[in-house]
């Protein structure tokens, strides 16, 4: 947004009258001296000049008695009108700028209160989807990127800050919130910078979740020592997408109308705590699949061990993770009624 954009609707009419009324006044002063005094285009256009800007090089004195008071009279408008305009021009940029500082203090201090969100460190074309998806989901998140014009595309929300700086730095991953936040996804273009930002930020936040891009196949092993919980690879991804579309075209539309969410269908993580009263139920024993329609497709436990299908028998234990797949309200209704 450039400048005369940010200005308030009153202000942005008195300025183009401002400028309006500056051009009105040279137009006239050239008019007059042109024709009262009998100057020539060029000499009328160059002292109507000097006299609305008051520097005056004395060089030219009106010859006759109208000239003078054409003068007079215009010296006193013309002078008055170019004051006017300039004090309408500095009150625009002082408001804009006290405006934007105040801006820049208020986000700054809201996003010191930020507690278990996401950072996003660029805004390529794999960052953008990210923020996006959180942008869709309502999750506060910070943004960091180097590049200004990647951020002018992105719809802001209230939810949503930005940090215009390089996300490698120390400094900008700590103002971003980092030690507090609950996950961080690095889209650089760049797979040593992505390195760089995994490291500094495992080093700032031990239980951080962080999901990295892999530019190269080779750099996936390199981020895990990092210290990046995932490592997703788009190039990989998008091959084997290929491949499954190409090989098994129903289970490839399948797949793609959940993500699309075409079918209404949704997975979801479901963390189950020391109230829950899933706790120490079976599969089987609980409502999940009976009232609610839902399918646990996984379990992890505190330990971390998976068990992907799990049978009716299955007990479900504290702490446990919930990988659930059904319609979008049954989901609500679980996440609700048992987190």
């Amino acid at each position: 947004m450039n400048l005369f954009e940010s200005l308030s609707p009153d202000l942005r009419k008195r300025l183009i009258l401002a400028h309006a009324a500056i051009f009105l006044m040279i137009a006239g002063g050239t008019l007059g001296y042109h024709f009262i005094e009998g100057l020539s285009w060029l000499d009328a256009i160059y002292l109507t000049t000097t006299t609305v800007t008051t520097v005056v090089y004395g060089d030219y004195v009106p010859a006759t008695v109208a000239g003078k008071a054409f003068t007079s009279v215009f010296i006193l408008f013309g002078v008055g009108t170019v004051l006017y305009a300039l004090s309408i021009l500095a009150q625009a940029f002082i408001r804009t700028e006290v405006l934007a500082t105040l801006g820049h203090r208020r986000r700054t201090r809201e996003m010191e209160k930020l507690s278990d969100h996401y950072i996003i460190c660029g805004a390529g074309r794999v960052g953008r989807r990210v923020i996006t998806a959180l942008q869709k989901e309502g999750i506060p998140h910070v943004l960091i990127e180097l590049d200004e014009k990647r951020i002018e595309g992105l719809e802001g929300t209230e939810r949503q800050f930005t940090i215009i700086g390089d996300a490698t730095l120390e400094q900008n991953l700590i103002e971003a919130g980092v030690e507090r936040a609950a996950g961080l996804a690095t889209c650089l273009p760049d797979d040593a910078a992505n390195i760089y930002v995994v490291l500094t930020a495992r080093d700032l936040n031990r239980n951080l979740h962080i999901v990295s891009r892999a530019v190269e196949e080779q750099a996936e092993a390199k981020l895990i020592r990092a210290g990046a919980s995932r490592v997703i690879a788009p190039t990989i991804i998008g091959s084997l997408s290929m491949a499954r579309a190409l090989i098994k075209p129903a289970i490839a539309d399948f797949m793609d109308s959940i993500v699309a969410e075409h079918l209404d269908l949704v997975f979801e993580e479901v963390p189950v705590n020391a109230e829950s009263p899933l706790v120490g139920k079976a599969l089987k024993d609980t409502n999940l699949s009976r009232e609610l329609n839902l399918l646990v497709v996984a379990i992890r436990r505190q330990e971390g061990d998976m068990i992907f299908n799990p049978s009716g028998n299955t007990k479900i234990e504290e702490c446990d993770l919930l990988v659930v797949i059904g319609k979008a309200e049954s989901m609500q209704r679980l996440v609700g009624a048992h987190v």
